[in-house]
């Protein structure tokens, strides 16, 4: 059955969106919990940073430099953006729909695959634009926004439509933050679109977060949370809403879910390596997870909140660096150790999974120059995983289903150091 949204809506964090109803017994503990930690994380973010997404003005500048300079890998990077047609300005919109539907539903077939393809296509010729300056570009990426806020009401479906809501709703931000101060994006249009990524994909996100579809907590796999984490976070720095901000660092920190930090590297060993929560399901998963904590942790610090390195078990490296060390090791084929892993419904696995071991997926580019590069650090496997799936591509390049566009990618162009 589907559920009423506007019941829901209350739950929790939904802080710019006014709205009186009654709050369902079901989800109290769990509303109680995140209600009480508000005030403490509404004082987290002081201002709010633009761009500030994924990349920063200063990102850019890097990326036109290198770009115009012949620069590697920069120009492979580029060169690899342009390649993939959903970058050209003649790229053909697949969407918009009404409803956005992912799982069964009376309501429609799946078309989910529309907004997919769509939102890539929109982040590809934003950044075309950022980087060339090319007007073209420009306007088939606000063409794109502007026809799925006028058009798009609704996420439906049964539990996958949260996929939906985490994984195309920060996609969709992040192509609109590249893309906001564009002379040729209207106030009002831009204004819309806001408010159609509040109303639709917030409302959604908010509610799995709170929610779970009414299961215990840590039943969906991390990287279910950790795709609605991404989308209330770049929905509040659109959005210019420090509350939405905040209210995913919390979840970071101290969520009911597995997108919790702790939960998601729920173990810990010597020689820098965590296990993923879900490394014993599939390295298809286990390496998602790579590409959403990452995309997360990058839109936090360049908010000025860095969870990257959040640590507080002070133990000897964060458990976001052990994590990727650990998935990278164990999918270049080497061997790591495992510890049974349980959830709240009795799942137990004894095994780490080698199902989709070696997955290729634009996820590494983010981690090796942040950890590496950036700060320092030695990440002997992740540096061989970035280096062999260099160039990093983008939607479409992994294959046609729904997992090559489960991340934006690119990262050799928009990440190299």
């Amino acid at each position: 059955m589907r559920i009423n949204k506007p019941l829901l809506l209350k739950a929790t964090f939904l802080l710019s969106v006014s709205m009186s109803c009654q709050k369902e017994t079901s989800v109290q503990d769990k509303e109680k919990q995140l209600t009480s930690s508000s005030k403490e994380a509404s004082s987290e973010t002081l201002a709010i940073t633009h761009p500030g997404m994924l990349h920063k003005q200063a990102d850019f500048d890097r990326m036109k430099s290198k770009v115009n300079a012949n620069a590697e890998p920069w120009l492979s990077g580029w060169n690899k953006l342009l390649a993939n047609s959903r970058s050209s300005s003649n790229y053909t919109m697949q969407g918009p729909t009404v409803m956005i539907i992912r799982g069964n539903t009376p309501l429609g077939s799946e078309n989910y695959s529309k907004v997919m393809n769509d939102a890539a296509a929109a982040y590809q010729n934003a950044l075309r634009w950022k980087i060339a300056g090319t007007v073209a570009n420009a306007n088939k990426a606000i063409q794109i926004l502007n026809a799925w806020a006028n058009t798009c009401t609704s996420i439906e479906g049964d539990s996958n439509q949260s996929l939906a809501s985490g994984l195309y709703g920060y996609q969709l931000a992040n192509a609109a933050e590249i893309m906001r101060g564009y002379s040729g994006w209207s106030a009002a249009d831009f204004n819309k679109f806001k408010t159609f990524m509040v109303n639709v994909f917030y409302s959604d996100a908010n509610d799995f977060l709170v929610r779970h579809h009414n299961t215990c907590s840590t039943h969906y796999w991390a990287n279910w949370d950790l795709a609605n984490m991404c989308t209330v976070l770049s929905i509040g720095i659109l959005c210019d809403d420090a509350a939405k901000i905040d209210q995913a660092i919390y979840y970071f920190k101290s969520g009911v879910g597995n997108g919790q930090i702790g939960r998601l590297v729920p173990f810990m060993y010597a020689g820098g390596l965590g296990q993923g929560q879900e490394a014993g399901r599939d390295q298809g998963h286990a390496t998602l997870v790579i590409s959403l904590i990452g995309a997360f942790c990058q839109m936090a610090l360049n908010q000025g909140q860095d969870m990257f390195a959040y640590n507080p078990w002070n133990e000897p490296i964060s458990r976001v660096q052990a994590l990727c060390e650990y998935t990278a090791k164990y999918n270049l084929n080497q061997s790591v150790p495992y510890t049974t892993y349980s959830n709240c419904t009795g799942v137990t696995q004894t095994t780490i999974s080698a199902t989709g071991r070696g997955t290729a997926r634009p996820a590494w580019e983010l981690m090796y120059n942040h950890f590496v590069k950036l700060r320092g650090k030695t990440l002997p496997f992740v540096q061989q995983y970035a280096t062999q799936v260099r160039p990093e591509g983008g939607g479409g390049d992994y294959g046609t289903t729904s997992g090559s566009f489960d991340q934006l990618g690119f990262g050799t162009l928009t990440f190299s150091r």
